[in-house]
């Protein structure tokens, strides 16, 4: 009876694990190696979630229009570890940002780093982090 028990926690475990795993989408899924970008705007808004962090960005275009786009990062601990903080990235920065459209042509994208006004650079560490550098 303890066996039955033991196997049927053990397989909803693994069953529960799984499901986010599935979930998990590589860069190439809904990123464009071909469409690199940097743009220059102000941070707005910070989500620090899990699988990825988002960070809102406002860009101003050509046309003065401003333009939020919305830009993933790694996991809340790949951007602490690499030092990316809400101390060392206060809301209303201006960054530029290096990374690589969404393949839909949206204002979304995923970062692969910041520049501060100060030059020092700060890693996202999302999917865009084994990709190669676009000459940056």
């Amino acid at each position: 009876m303890q066996t039955r028990i033991t196997l049927s926690i053990t397989g909803i475990a693994f069953a529960l694990w799984a499901v986010p795993v599935l979930a998990h989408h590589a860069f190439s899924a809904e990123f464009d190696i071909d469409k690199p970008l940097t743009l220059v705007g102000t941070l707005a808004r910070w989500e620090m979630i899990n699988p990825h962090s988002w960070f809102h960005v406002d860009v101003e275009g050509p046309d003065g229009e401003v333009v939020r786009w919305q830009f993933e990062g790694g996991t809340p601990n790949t951007l602490i570890r690499n030092g990316v903080t809400i101390n060392s990235v206060p809301i209303g920065t201006v960054l530029t940002i290096h990374g690589y459209q969404a393949k839909d042509g949206t204002t979304k994208a995923v970062g692969r780093d910041f520049v501060l006004s100060d030059g020092s650079r700060l890693f996202l560490g999302g999917s865009a982090a084994n990709v190669g550098a676009n000459g940056q």
